[in-house]
């Protein structure tokens, strides 16, 4: 199997590791570095257990606006501040990310995840294999014979493999009924409510019954359960505009060229900013 592609979604393992580790972790200027440092150890995990042909770090805004046009509840109830402390290590990201050799990639109008999922199809359909690093579980859309989640879990160690068949067993449906899942059962994090009364288990039923929200929609006069079927008919529309929100845009972005963590750079990169365990280790890696 050739080197796969890593790509991470930079802005969920940001802030992962600015909750996850104490702002007590500062850099030389005395400001913290601990989601910058957080996610570095994240990726170089996988780096490291991977060897991938190249990394890309993903960015993008945290509402897309085709979204919030969409279901303007989208995303409304998440914090509308960055944390102050987070702030200054996004717009730092870059710099040091890039010392690592890493590309990093940037959408003023598409989500992270938008362009994570147009790098996993355009590395599967040149015959290669893509990783996705992300804690979000809406990216199990992209799992394929040629793409892999690696699911980040809070409090978790390290990332998870999620492929087609994780995807079955934990969701009862494929891959490619994710967004209709989404719809159908709602997504609290994303301020999606579903239709009221279906949880995972008769969301899946009813996929895999009908075999996709169209479908279910189509036929939800037929439902013999009154609530489920009032429920169906009277969200219709609001649920085809979740399974859109849900459903990942084409970026308009192609893999990066082959290139190889430069462990010394990142090393010199990770001591200017008073990481030094992190630089040690990234120094021994260097040789």
């Amino acid at each position: 199997m050739p080197q796969p592609l890593l790509a991470v979604d930079t802005p969920s393992m940001l802030f992962r590791a600015f909750y996850a580790l104490p702002d007590s972790i500062v850099g030389a200027d005395g400001k913290p570095v601990n989601a910058l440092l957080g996610t570095a150890n994240l990726i170089l995990k996988e780096v490291e257990i991977h060897r991938p042909r190249a990394v890309v770090l993903c960015f993008g805004p945290d509402a897309a606006g085709y979204r919030t046009e969409l279901y303007p509840a989208y995303h409304a109830e998440r914090e509308a501040a960055m944390p102050d402390d987070l702030a200054p290590q996004f717009l730092a990201a870059r710099d040091f990310f890039e010392a690592f050799g890493w590309t990093v990639a940037t959408s003023d109008d598409l989500e992270a995840d938008d362009l994570l999922g147009t790098y996993a199809e355009r590395e599967a359909a040149s015959g290669g294999h893509a990783l996705l690093l992300t804690g979000d579980r809406d990216m199990y859309q992209c799992a394929s014979d040629g793409v892999t989640v690696l699911y980040v879990r809070t409090g978790g160690k390290g990332a998870e493999a999620v492929g087609p068949d994780e995807v079955r067993e934990r969701y009862g449906i494929g891959p490619e009924l994710v967004p209709d899942f989404i719809a159908l059962r709602g997504d609290p994090a994303d301020g999606l409510p579903g239709a009221k009364g279906v949880g995972p288990k008769t969301a899946a039923e009813l996929l895999r019954k009908h075999g996709s929200l169209e479908a279910v929609l189509e036929n939800a006069i037929r439902e013999q359960r009154p609530k489920l079927r009032a429920a169906l008919i009277e969200a219709r529309e609001d649920l085809i505009a979740f399974k859109d929100i849900a459903t990942l845009r084409d970026a308009g972005v192609d893999p990066p060229a082959d290139r190889e963590t430069d462990w010394a750079a990142a090393a010199a990169a990770a001591r200017e900013r008073g990481m030094n365990r992190l630089a040690d280790r990234l120094a021994q890696s260097a040789g």
